[in-house]
C-alpha cells in the first residue's frame, strides 16, 4: 500500500504514515475548524512531492482562498485553483431557469465541468471544497448520494487521492457520505467558558489500514494546522543504566534512600508556600550543575518570581539557563490543550535530550482541562513515557488547607514512584516545615520526619524528629518524660 503525505507530520503520525493513495476521503468538521487549511497543507505537500494537484472551489472566491494561504505564509501560486463560485452575472433575472428546476441544470453544469477539469489536468491529488454546495443543488438525498457514488468509481479509476471537504451543515450527520468514503476525519471545535477554544480531530474510519484511535488535540496557528498526537507509552521504549541521582543536598538524599532512582517520578506535594516548588527546583539546579538539561513547566507561577525565588535560595540560574542545560518555561493553561503540553514535553526529551521534567504543579495542568476527568490517564501516560525513556519526573501538587486533614482536588499519588510529604507545624510560636517520605517503589527510604528550612544559603534538612509525636496534626507534643526515662534505663 502507497501512501502519501498529508502535510502534517502529527496527522501522518496518527496515520501511521500518511493516507493511502488512489482513494477517496472525507474531511468534515463545522465552520472554523480548519478544514481548508488542511486541504492547502495537503496540496503543497504534493507539490513538494512533485505530484500534479487540483483545488477545486465551491464555496468562496479564489480571492478569499489566496488570502487565507497569505495569513499562513502558504505560496498557492503552484497550486492550481478552479473556482465554481457563481459569478454576479448568474444572479440576474434573465438568467434564470423557467422550464427545468435550477438544481437540476445546475448539478448537470456542475458535474460536466468537474470531469472537464479533472480529464484536463490528471491530478494526482484533488480537493473539492465543499460538498455543502453540491448537497444544495442534487437538492434530494437520493440524488446526492448517486451522484457521489458515482464520482468515487470515476476517481478510482483514475487513480486520484480525493479530500472531500464537507462543512457538517445538513441536517443530522451524514452517515451515507462517511460509508461511501475510504477514510473520514471529523474535526471539532469546543466552546470553554475562558480561554481559547479547544479544537480535537478523530479519525472515523479508515478502511484496510491501521492507525491511532481517540481524540487528538490540534492548534490553527500561522503556518498552518498542527496536530498532537494522542501519546501511547508502549509504543515508546528505551535501555538506560539504573542509578540513583543527587539533590545536592545530602540530607535530603538520606531521605530518599540515596536519592531519586533514573526514569522514576516523584510527587511533591503539601500545602501552600511549605516549599514544594523550591525542592523541585533544587533538583533541577542538581541536574544542570551534572551537565544534565532539565526543564522546568510553570503553572501556577510567573517566570520572573521563579527565578526570583532560586537566587534568594542560593540557586543562581542564570547562567544555567545561559548555557542551555537549564530552561524555564511559563504555561498559560487557558491557551494550552492538554495534548500540545504533552507534545512539548515529548519534543524536549526526543530533540534536546532532557533527563529531568518538573511540572508546577498539577493543580494548574489540571486547569487546562476544566470539567474533565481524563487527568489521570494524560499523568499516567505521560509518566509511563518518561520513565521508558529514563527521564525523572517532579511533580508538585498542591493540598488544600495548612495544618490537619487535607485534600486535594485529584488524587494521582498512586500513579508517581515516591511520594515526598511537606507540612506545618508550630512549635514555641513559631511555624516550621517537616518533610518525610511516604513512599518509594525501588529500594527503601527513612520513614522519619527531618525538619526543613529555606533562607539565603540554601535548602537545609536536619536531623529525624525524635522526640515529638503529632507533627503531621500541626500541633506536636514533646516527649521529654519518654527521653528521659530512655536514657535512665540505658544508664540502668
Amino acid at each position: 500500500m502507497t501512501r502519501i503525505s498529508t502535510g502534517i507530520t502529527g496527522l501522518d503520525d496518527i496515520l501511521s504514515g500518511g493516507l493511502p493513495s488512489g482513494q477517496m476521503y472525507l474531511l468534515q468538521g463545522n465552520p472554523g475548524t480548519g478544514k481548508t487549511t488542511i486541504a492547502m497543507q495537503f496540496m503543497l505537500a504534493g507539490v513538494a512531492a512533485g505530484e500534479t494537484v487540483l483545488y477545486i472551489t465551491l464555496s468562496e472566491p479564489r480571492t478569499e482562498l489566496n488570502s487565507s494561504a497569505e495569513s499562513h505564509g502558504f505560496n498557492l501560486g503552484t497550486v492550481p485553483v478552479v473556482e465554481f463560485v457563481p459569478d454576479e452575472a448568474a444572479l440576474q433575472a434573465e438568467n434564470q431557469y423557467t422550464v427545468f428546476h435550477p438544481s437540476e441544470v445546475e448539478l448537470a453544469s456542475t458535474i460536466q465541468r468537474l470531469t472537464t477539469e479533472i480529464e484536463a489536468r490528471n491530478p494526482d491529488r484533488l480537493v473539492i471544497d465543499s460538498l455543502s454546495e453540491l448537497r444544495l443543488l442534487a437538492n434530494d438525498r437520493m440524488k446526492y448520494r448517486r451522484q457521489l457514488l458515482a464520482l468515487k468509481q470515476y476517481f478510482s479509476e483514475r487513480r486520484t487521492t480525493v479530500m472531500l471537504l464537507d462543512d457538517c451543515t445538513a441536517d443530522g450527520n451524514d452517515l451515507q457520505l462517511q460509508s461511501i468514503a475510504h477514510g473520514v476525519i471529523s474535526l471539532d471545535k469546543k466552546q470553554r467558558s475562558f480561554g481559547s477554544s479547544r479544537r480535537q480531530m478523530e479519525i472515523v474510519k479508515l478502511r484496510g489500514s491501521a492507525y491511532r484511535e481517540g481524540y487528538h488535540d490540534y492548534t490553527i496557528r500561522k503556518g498552518g494546522v498542527m496536530i498532537f498526537p494522542r501519546l501511547v507509552a508502549a509504543e515508546h521504549g528505551e535501555d538506560f543504566p539504573s542509578e540513583q541521582v543527587k539533590s545536592g543536598i545530602k540530607a535530603m538524599d538520606a531521605v530518599m534512600g540515596g536519592g531519586v532512582d533514573r526514569g522514576s517520578s516523584v510527587l511533591v506535594t503539601g500545602p501552600t508556600g511549605v516549599g514544594k516548588s523550591s525542592i523541585a527546583m533544587q533538583y533541577a539546579v542538581a541536574a544542570a550543575n551534572r551537565g544534565e538539561r532539565a526543564v522546568v513547566y510553570l503553572f501556577d507561577e510567573v517566570l520572573r518570581s521563579a527565578k526570583l525565588r532560586a537566587n534568594g535560595l542560593g540557586m543562581p540560574v542564570k547562567d544555567l539557563i545561559e548555557n542551555g542545560k537549564l530552561q524555564m518555561r511559563q504555561v498559560d493553561p487557558a491557551e494550552l490543550s492538554p495534548g500540545e503540553f504533552v507534545w512539548q514535553i515529548r519534543s524536549d526529551v526526543n530533540e534536546n535530550d532532557t533527563r529531568l521534567i518538573v511540572i508546577d504543579s498539577l493543580n494548574g495542568f489540571l486547569n487546562a482541562m476544566p470539567g474533565e476527568q481524563d487527568l489521570t490517564l494524560h499523568v499516567h501516560e505521560l509518566l509511563s513515557y518518561l520513565s521508558q525513556k529514563g527521564v525523572i519526573t517532579i511533580l508538585v501538587l498542591n493540598q488544600m488547607g495548612l495544618v490537619g486533614t487535607m485534600h486535594t482536588q485529584v488524587d494521582v499519588s498512586y500513579l508517581a514512584d515516591s511520594v515526598v510529604l511537606l507540612r506545618y507545624y508550630e512549635m514555641s510560636g513559631r511555624i516550621h516545615q517537616t518533610i518525610s517520605v511516604l513512599k518509594k517503589r525501588i529500594g527503601g527510604h527513612e520513614r522519619t520526619l527531618r525538619e526543613i528550612s529555606f533562607s539565603e544559603a540554601g535548602i537545609s534538612v536536619g536531623d529525624p524528629l525524635t522526640n515529638f509525636k503529632g507533627v503531621l496534626t500541626g500541633v506536636p507534643e514533646l516527649l521529654e518524660a519518654e527521653i528521659v526515662s530512655n536514657d535512665e534505663a540505658a544508664g540502668g
